[in-house]
């Protein structure tokens, strides 16, 4: 368990009130202690991730000295763990398969599951007549058989609910565009929105779409939306945490949702965007089920990613749809069972890394977890996409350090150029990224920001850098780390530190027109300086070249999903920075969330599923 002071501190008190709240009951005292243990375990384990604790692991934390069954007896006894059929006002579910969960979240994943279950499979109608010969003409360029990006179009034509998992480079944007002109070609008046989980994501996810679109007819790039919003955004945030305009009660008003960099959506996000949803409505999830998963509990783009197989029906139906056999229609084994079928694709051909590039072959060595065939290739790679500093020194040696200086020297460049090409900075700035797994340390997100900072100004000695006692100099790239809607600035959001035409520093952001707009330092959210960030934070982003710093020692949140995501932030060039014991044990530890989401899937029946 993550021994974070306020995730500690609050899984004490609510220990300490579940104990309290199970004596009012008259619950004996091995069922108060029992009780307490299990309130603190859930707590620690939201804050992991995690939306559930199996009752084995509370019989481990307990030494043995009660079997789970008789844990799950004592837990029903304590007077404040109530059951699916039985829920009451219990502050604690514990469900048939031996999973303790806090009542929200049992919530959450049980109505996550209804939506999931109302909009899987197909729909009644079918596609338009001209849907066979549009999905012909758009994927043609592809060359594949079969074409599973042309494939994946055509399951969101046919069925309300498509779940599409892709690295980097399979075409997941582009077989979006096609989706989408399929759909306005099909009905002019869809009313369409996209939408991500954090505002870069929106703002990359609109740029890609309109680079994608090049190839349609003008009058249907026209037709295609032109913003993206957060998920806070599309729902609208209110000022309660949590709360939102739209919701079960007052859906959106759209007919089509895409959703980009799904796998950060967690169990509340989701569940509260796929209720304000109308019945009829189609939702594409657009992500990577080898990426990290939401920062908050949950993991639900890998769950429900985990099952591509088709049934007999729904594979004619494709085949048909796009012009191929039914045998050539092969689609992986599953992965993990999910409740769901006939939803979701993989998408596995990778158009930007060669089947031999470096970065390609690395990926696929770590998403494998096969470390000492990764740490081989890093040994012995000529391809001049890999680079690997052996390094776990604290702080980070010469070499390491001088691949980071050299890494932002274009962007140093070109603020000693001309600074007022706004647009030229933010490319050089792009070209290279500094991702850390951790915050803190000697080799974390903070150390790095005040090294990078204090060589970056000394390199530029700019006439308006106030000097050391002030944090705002030119060239200083801030990150967002809270939402702002009236400013329109979201977290993650990325912009930099520039002096206006009357000479006074602002911090510029791109805008979804393609220009930029200024922001005064003291008016900006919560935020911090970003030559380096974590890998978390660079979900949603890309940059021409990463370096990928670990930290000394292993840590709990060094897996392979960490370090894969990080690795595929890179188009052109990976050099990474770290120990071979630390690498290689990140490597083998593969994210486990623990979650019933699967289960809660399984209780609905297929006669319960309402006709779309």
């Amino acid at each position: 368990m993550t021994a974070d002071t306020p995730a500690l501190a609050l899984a004490e008190g609510f220990a300490t009130q579940v104990q309290r709240w199970s004596r009012q009951t008259g619950a004996d005292d091995t069922a108060v202690r029992i009780a307490g243990r299990a309130a603190w375990l859930v707590s620690m384990a939201l804050a992991d991730g995690d939306v559930c604790v199996p009752l084995d692991e509370v019989a481990a934390s307990l030494e043995r000295e009660f079997t789970p069954e008789r844990l799950g007896e004592l837990l029903l006894q304590s007077g404040i763990v109530g059951t699916p059929e039985a829920r009451g006002a219990m502050p604690l579910i514990l469900d048939g398969g031996g999973r303790l969960y806090l009542h929200r979240y049992f919530d959450y994943e049980t109505r996550l599951a209804a939506c999931l279950v109302q909009r899987a499979g197909a729909r009644d109608e079918a596609p338009g007549a001209g849907a066979k010969a549009r999905l012909q003409a758009l994927f043609a360029a592809n060359g594949a058989d079969p074409d599973w990006q042309k494939l994946a179009a055509a399951m969101a034509l046919l069925g309300g609910l498509t779940i599409v998992s892709g690295g980097p480079g399979t075409g997941k944007t582009t077989t979006v565009v096609n989706l989408l002109a399929c759909l306005l070609e099909q009905d002019p008046d869809c009313r369409i929105a996209l939408a991500a989980p954090t505002g870069k994501a929106a703002a990359r996810m609109t740029e890609a779409i309109r680079q994608r679109a090049a190839h349609l007819p003008v009058e249907l790039q026209a037709r295609l939306p032109t913003e993206s919003y957060t998920i806070h955004r599309l729902l609208g945030a209110t000022p309660t945490a949590g709360e939102f305009r739209h919701h079960a009660g007052q859906r959106l008003a759209i007919d089509a949702l895409v959703v980009d960099e799904a796998s950060m959506l967690d169990l509340a996000l989701a569940s509260k965007l796929f209720e304000a949803l109308p019945d009829l409505a189609r939702i594409i999830l657009l992500g990577d089920k080898d990426q990290l998963a939401a920062v908050e509990s949950g993991a639900v783009f890998a769950e429900l990613s985990g099952d591509p197989t088709l049934s007999a029906t729904h594979l004619e139906r494709l085949a048909d749809l796009c012009d191929l056999s039914a045998a050539a229609i092969a689609p992986s084994p599953a992965a993990t069972a999910t409740g769901l079928k006939d939803c979701a694709v993989w998408l596995t051909r990778n158009y930007r890394f060669a089947g031999d590039s470096g970065i390609g072959r690395l990926a696929a060595r770590i998403n494998a977890g096969d470390a000492d065939a990764a740490i081989a290739l890093l040994r012995t790679a000529s391809d001049a996409s890999l680079a690997w500093i052996e390094d776990d020194e604290a702080p980070p040696g010469v070499a390491a350090l001088r691949r980071i200086q050299d890494g932002y020297a274009d962007y140093l460049a070109a603020l000693r150029g001309d600074i007022d090409d706004l647009a030229s900075v933010f490319r050089a700035f792009d070209r290279f990224r500094l991702l850390c797994a951790v915050r803190a340390g000697s080799r974390g997100v903070e150390a790095l920001n005040r090294l990078v900072s204090g060589w970056f100004r000394r390199g530029l000695e700019h006439a308006l850098d106030p000097g050391e006692h002030s944090e705002w100099y030119p060239g200083r790239p801030v990150m967002v780390l809270r939402n702002d809607y009236v400013l329109k600035l979201f977290n993650g959001d990325i912009g930099i530190v520039l002096p206006d035409t009357a000479g006074a520093l602002r911090v510029h952001f791109p805008d979804q027109e393609g220009g930029f707009r200024a922001v005064a330092p003291p008016r900006l959210p919560s935020h911090e300086t970003a030559f380096a960030m974590t890998v978390h934070k660079s979900q949603g982003s890309e940059f021409d070249e990463v370096l990928l710093l670990l930290p000394t020692e292993y840590n709990r949140v060094l897996t392979r999903e960490l370090v894969y995501t990080g690795l595929t932030r890179a188009r052109k060039g990976v050099t990474l920075v770290g120990g071979e014991r630390v690498l290689g044990r990140a490597i083998q530890a593969a994210t486990r969330r623990h979650s019933g989401l699967a289960a809660r899937i399984g209780e609905w029946a297929p006669t319960q599923r309402p006709s779309v």
